[in-house]
């Protein structure tokens, strides 16, 4: 009897689990390219399903989760300045009680770096939050390899 409950309760998580659907609405893509023989551009690509945003990387304490990049240290590049971002549009939400600057359907972001010698591999990670009209995802954190020639 005990083996029957046993293998009742295991098809009916199994029938559970194969209806659940894990919400990926944001894939990413990673690029670089040279602008001079020392000098690249690293550009990191979001494309939201619709109806999905992301965060802007300049967002108030108390507000959402923001797009942040990490880049690992490396002895063949430096960074130049912060990564830029195009102007976000910007909403007034009402569960953090602040206007917060977004980006929906896609955006490209930018980090230029000075390379120390001809070709490297630019490593590193981007963590977000995504959201629609009724729900935010929990941060979810990318790692990305791009090769500088």
């Amino acid at each position: 009897m005990r083996k029957v409950v046993l293998a009742a309760m295991v098809l009916c998580f199994a029938a559970t689990g194969a209806f659940a659907q894990i919400l990926k609405p944001v894939t990413w893509q990673f690029g670089a390219k040279k602008i001079s023989k020392d000098e690249a551009v690293v550009f990191i690509k979001a494309t939201m399903d619709e109806g999905w945003h992301i965060y802007s990387q300049h967002v108030e304490e108390g507000g959402p989760i923001k797009t942040s990049f990490t880049f690992s240290p490396s002895a063949d590049y430096t960074l130049v300045g912060k990564p830029a971002e195009p102007k976000p549009k910007t909403k007034y939400e009402e569960v953090f009680a602040m206007n917060v600057g977004y980006f929906d359907k896609e955006v490209v972001f930018q980090q230029k770096i000075k390379l120390k010698k001809g070709a490297t591999t630019v490593k590193g990670a981007v963590e977000f939050m995504a959201c629609d009209a009724n729900q935010c995802l929990p941060p979810d954190e990318v790692e990305f390899a791009v090769a500088v020639k």
